[in-house]
């Protein structure tokens, strides 16, 4: 990674070539995620079927197979399986764009259909993520109040062990904020202010804690949290049904099979995650060229680059550039930059040519930079 300076970005001459790509295009955003979506619930659906067609695990003592989803034993289920994790990952990674459209008032009506459609099937609001605009301002970015940073470039390696088992975590932390939280929640408004500022994040830094403003929209929030509630509590009541002999009910492998869909799209997204960023920045404030260049652009392999990192997300630095360029004008953005900006320009100190570069000097940072972390967030992993 080159030597991070607080000399001013030449910000200027790159804005005029990108200018005319800052409009979304709605025709892009539908299509793209009605199109995966097809895909996506059509293959869970076919895990599903094959689920009630094989019944339990074959070859296995029915009480063992109770807990083992039987469309492991099935090949076209387990290629299903595959493609609808990459889809709920390009789908669930939505979010993000939704996120910024939320900033700008943008495309109001597909803001609330990928709520009905992903988030709240997924357990994972719009609301969630709104917080992302702090990650772009310079006085909070990689600081103790980012809730999407945290320095585990800097070493040792076990704080890199303790992100990635976040994978596994975050089922658990979610499936408790909807089956307890979220109904206790409503009680008392104390209870509910703590629930919004401490548990309704999207984080990798969970020391973060949401500021609440006065005008939040509470009852829409509300709203989305009763509706996630009810689809939480929807499957254990459907396995409760099916041990009563309901023929609705589910068996009890059905849960395993619904952790297994969430465990995919989970470990794409940390692992696209730890790639996005250097990871080295000490928590201090840093300018605007030092968000920057701890930020990575992936070029690659177009195919295996774009399934990583779905709906733009591989060319990161160039989003923490310009925060409201549509996903969809990212690879034409970038294109015009190389092709424009001087040969000894900054930006192009933040392209790599593939993901395994970026990995390579990630862990060749995590060993080579002194192993300290800011007190104010050594306990954030």
């Amino acid at each position: 990674m080159p030597a991070i300076k607080d000399e001013a970005f030449p910000i200027g001459e790159a804005r005029k070539i990108v200018a005319d790509l800052l409009k979304p295009k709605a025709w892009i955003y539908w299509t793209d995620t009605l199109i995966t979506l097809t895909i996506t619930y059509g293959c869970i659906f076919f895990i599903f079927h094959q689920e009630t067609v094989m019944g339990y695990a074959p070859g296995m003592p029915e009480k063992a197979s109770q807990y083992i989803p039987a469309f492991l034993f099935s090949w076209p289920a387990i290629l299903c399986y595959v493609v609808a994790g990459f889809g709920l990952h390009r789908a669930a990674n939505m979010i993000h764009e939704v996120a910024h459209l939320n900033a700008t008032n943008s495309l109001k009506s597909y803001r609330i259909a990928w709520n009905f459609l992903v988030g709240i099937p997924a357990m994972v609001p719009s609301y969630f993520f709104e917080y992302h605009m702090d990650h772009h301002n310079n006085t909070i970015f990689a600081t103790g109040r980012d809730g999407e940073y945290l320095p585990i470039g800097r070493g040792p390696f076990f704080r890199v062990f303790l992100f990635l088992t976040q994978i596994v975590g975050q089922p658990i932390l979610v499936l408790f904020r909807w089956f307890v939280l979220t109904p206790i929640s409503f009680l008392h408004p104390r209870f509910r202010h703590w629930v919004l500022s401490t548990c309704s994040s999207v984080v990798f830094n969970h020391a973060y804690r949401r500021r609440i403003s006065k005008d939040a929209p509470r009852k829409w929030w509300a709203a989305m949290d009763i509706m996630c509630c009810l689809r939480a509590w929807l499957i254990p009541g459907l396995v409760v049904l099916g041990a009563l002999g309901v023929s609705i009910g589910t068996p009890l492998s059905r849960i395993f099979t619904i952790l297994l869909l969430a465990l995919l799209p989970l470990t794409l997204h940390y692992f696209r995650s730890l790639t996005a960023h250097h990871w080295i920045l000490d928590g201090r404030q840093v300018s605007f060229r030092a968000q920057l260049l701890d930020s990575v652009d992936i070029v690659g392999n177009r195919f295996f680059t774009e399934l990583l990192y779905p709906v733009g997300l591989r060319y990161h630095a160039l989003h923490h550039m310009f925060p409201t360029l549509p996903y969809h004008n990212l690879r034409t953005a970038h294109e015009r930059l190389m092709a424009q900006l001087p040969a000894d320009s900054v930006y192009r100190d933040m392209v790599y040519p593939s993901v395994f570069s970026v990995l390579k000097e990630f862990f060749k940072t995590v060993r080579s930079i002194p192993k300290q972390v800011p007190s104010h967030m050594s306990d954030a992993v």
